[in-house]
């Protein structure tokens, strides 16, 4: 019977506690003695305490002391209460009196008195059920001990997961009592899964449970690597983690001596915990397999221990569930998740496999994360990567579909997610990518994923993890889709030309879908445009305006871009009026009369840009509006100016969009018109504009120069700007911005002008010339 077995377990268990202070207190320790032999008595009436310890092996282990001092307790209280005949043959008698004596508080028996709960035990029936409180008593007379015989009992509780099953906890709730009815001594409980005392949910099958009982358990997540000098929790209960790197090498010199000495090398020590992760099974595998090649005569280097131990998967499937070691294996596949993506994963149509999977001390919790859980890194690499030689190992196959499978319920938890959730949609793409990477997937939801990413113009990193095995290169339709996100990311922080470059390799793969190869080109015209390089731009954003795909109105504002930078301001306008939103036509709207000095009409056409982003929940977008509205009010109201690039500012906060943090950062310069008081700002601005390749920057940057050095006066400082300025669009780009430099400078053409302004340039000269006439008015007006 289960509840026999458990006793008989739990006797043993206590047996050998008490054994272990037989040898080291050296004395009897007389309530505890007392009623383990009338337990023993009862329970084992053909067979002595000693008979029993000789034949199961504890009295080699722990000597012979503990029948001797138990009968030196018999004898003894015999003799207190003046009993007569033999003690060995009367346990029965001598107990009824003793607790007759207790109850009556006679002075003969007053050590024994000052427990409390001993005479009720004597009293009760000596079974399993009185024995798992007698731990009571032992912790009584522990405390009594002397001081210089005082100790603190460390009991090792090691494989508790042997103790019993989820729904069969008999020998944990008599384990259980024996730990909180010993609060003078340390126990260490150590196995594979969480010890889940603190849960409320396991009232009724054991009998102290909760955070009250057990507030050191309750909530409590295994911890992961401690730093040198941090603080102990303060409940009693410890939970053992991952072990920080000093312990893992102080392990490893302690676990093979030779002489006293670490027997593996300082060096090795260290190759080999940082290949742990601070796994404690991972160093004793380590420790086993530097001894089998010591013994062979040859010297272990790092590299024998560079792959992960097979034993690492066995061991560590070994007491789940075949439900739970489906989900293990499916998880292995996702750097994070929740109960349902693992289920979905796992292919199962419940939960509880999963639930019950990540209570193991081998899956990480944080609940501040987008998924919850995640595995221990080197338990995640190993069931990937090492040789399964468990009866129920996945094929090729099992591992391809439960990619498939978590690659569907990714997209399906992305799809499902109500409004627009970008940490959501940038999480689902890592982990999307890397699956469809690794197992040769169909891009499937990824393919609309791309385009959520890209709408929002936030450009968050989606670096994948490296692929197993550590190739590199574009293989795969995911790995170019990867790769060309990357780009577009990292552009906002690398030189255009590595961006075309970047582009260049992804549409020369050829791996992308029609749409997909559209979005690339797209990219890398603009980023020809950035450069300078006008002819491939205009190539490319035909290419995608012609197709008459998702990417046609972007293509077409290109193109509108491409006829201002070339001073065809009429046939950008013309295109302008056809964009819409689709195309941001009100923002090219307002690049064009900005070019013309009409500020007030390229405030409306960009206060409108905002608004429409606005009203389509489109934060990227209102953020560029927004910063050209603040670059425009810094030519013509400084004060105004402030609120708007403070606000410009704000929207760009948690984006990545250098070229238009750029243009902020020019409003600000431009702002300042006229009282600058040195031009350190604008060199610094000017190298990291440079830095990052956008020609459209660096010469709104000499513009706000030259307009600043007008208001001075500084005609020598604004002919260097405007040679700086014409030296940037010697190709024919940007070949305006040295008329209106001209303008502001109030210098006349040297040659005459290529540009085809809107109403002609005499016009556009009077009002560069009234802006600056605006400013030195403003600065008079305030001295």
């Amino acid at each position: 019977m289960p509840n026999r077995s458990a006793g008989n377990d739990y006797e043993r268990i206590l047996l050998t506690l008490r054994l272990a202070l037989a040898s080291h207190v050296g004395r009897p320790l007389p309530a505890f003695d007392i009623a383990l032999r009338r337990y023993w008595d009862h329970q084992h009436p053909n067979e002595s305490l000693e008979e029993y310890l000789n034949r199961g092996g504890l009295a080699d282990r722990f000597g012979k002391a503990l029948p001797q001092q138990v009968q030196s307790v018999l004898a003894d209280v015999a003799q207190a209460l003046l009993l007569p005949g033999t003690v060995g043959t009367a346990v029965g008698a001598l107990t009824g009196a003793l607790t007759t004596a207790l109850r009556e508080r006679r002075q003969t028996v007053r050590a024994l008195a000052a427990c409390d709960r001993l005479a009720d035990l004597l009293d009760a029936e000596p079974d399993t059920n009185s024995l798992s409180y007698y731990p009571h008593l032992l912790a009584f007379e522990l405390d009594r001990l002397p001081a210089a015989q005082a100790v603190v009992p460390v009991v090792m509780l090691d494989t508790f997961e042997d103790t019993g099953t989820r729904t069969h906890r008999d020998l944990e709730r008599l384990v259980q009592r024996l730990v909180w009815l010993m609060p003078n001594a340390l126990f260490i409980v150590t196995g594979r899964g969480r010890l889940q005392w603190g849960d409320t949910g396991l009232e009724g099958q054991l009998d102290y449970t909760g955070p009250v009982a057990w507030p050191g358990l309750a909530g409590q997540a295994v911890p992961g690597p401690r730093s040198a000098g941090t603080p102990a929790g303060s409940g009693r209960q410890v939970l053992i983690g991952d072990f920080a790197p000093e312990d893992c090498t102080d392990y490893l010199a302690r676990r093979l001596t030779f002489e006293g000495r670490p027997l593996i090398s300082a060096e090795l020590r260290e190759a080999i915990a940082q290949q742990s992760h601070g796994l404690p099974l991972y160093l004793d595998l380590a420790a086993h397999r530097f001894l089998e090649l010591h013994r062979t005569g040859r010297t272990p280097s790092a590299g024998d221990f560079g792959t992960d131990f097979p034993a690492l998967v066995t061991r560590t499937l070994a007491d789940l569930t075949p439900d739970e070691r489906h989900v293990l294996r499916a998880v292995s596949l996702l750097d994070a998740f929740d109960l349902p993506l693992a289920t979905a994963a796992a292919g199962l149509p419940h939960l509880s496999a999963a639930a019950r999977m990540v209570e193991r001390p081998f899956v990480r919790q944080d609940a501040f994360a987008l998924w919850p859980y995640h595995l221990h890194a080197l338990i995640r690499s190993t069931l990937r990567t090492a040789d399964d030689a468990t009866d129920d190992r996945w094929t090729d196959t099992d591992w391809q579909q439960a990619a498939s499978r978590a690659l569907a319920a990714l997209g399906a938890q992305w799809q499902a997610a109500p409004g627009l959730d970008r940490r959501l949609l940038v999480g689902c793409l890592r982990q999307g990518l890397a699956l469809a990477r690794d197992h040769r997937l169909d891009l499937d939801w990824l393919t609309p994923a791309a385009w959520a990413y890209v709408d929002d113009y936030v450009w968050e990193p989606v670096t994948l993890p490296a692929r197993d095995g550590g190739e590199e290169g574009i293989a795969t339709a995911a790995d170019a889709l990867a790769e060309l996100l990357s780009a577009l990311a990292r552009r906002q922080h690398e030189h255009r030309s590595t961006t075309v470059s970047r582009l260049t390799e992804v549409l020369d793969s050829d791996l992308l879908p029609a749409e997909l190869a559209d979005l690339a080109l797209y990219y890398r015209s603009k980023a020809y445009r950035d450069l300078g390089q006008a002819e491939e731009s205009r190539d490319g954003m035909r290419r995608v305006a012609d197709g008459g795909g998702r990417l046609a109105p972007d293509a077409a504002r290109g193109l509108a871009h491409l006829s201002r930078v070339a001073g065809d301001f009429p046939a950008a306008l013309a295109t302008a009026r056809t964009l819409g939103w689709d195309g941001r036509g009100n923002r090219v709207l307002g690049d064009i009369h900005f070019a013309h000095g009409d500020m007030a009409q390229a405030t409306a056409a960009f206060t409108t840009a905002r608004t429409d982003a606005e009203r389509h929940s489109n934060r990227g977008e209102q953020a560029i509006a927004q910063a050209n509205l603040a670059l425009t009010y810094s030519f013509t109201d400084p004060s105004r100016a402030d609120d708007e690039i403070s606000l410009a500012e704000h929207l760009l906060a948690g984006l990545d969009q250098r070229a238009t943090a750029l243009t902020v950062q020019v409003a600000a310069l431009a702002r300042q018109a006229g009282t600058l008081t040195t031009l350190d700002g604008a060199r610094a601005l000017r190298t990291e504009i440079h830095a990052a390749g956008i020609t459209a920057a660096q010469a709104t940057l000499e513009l706000a120069l030259v307009f600043h050095h007008a208001v001075t006066g500084e005609q020598d400082k604004a002919q260097a700007a405007i040679a700086r300025l014409t030296e940037l669009t010697r190709t024919g780009d940007y070949k305006y911005c040295v008329d209106v430099a001209r303008h502001m400078a109030d210098l006349r053409m040297s040659e005459p002008s290529t540009v085809s302004w809107l109403d002609g340039s005499d016009a556009v000269r009077a009002r560069w010339r009234n802006l600056v006439q605006a400013r030195r008015d403003q600065l008079i007006a305030q001295a």
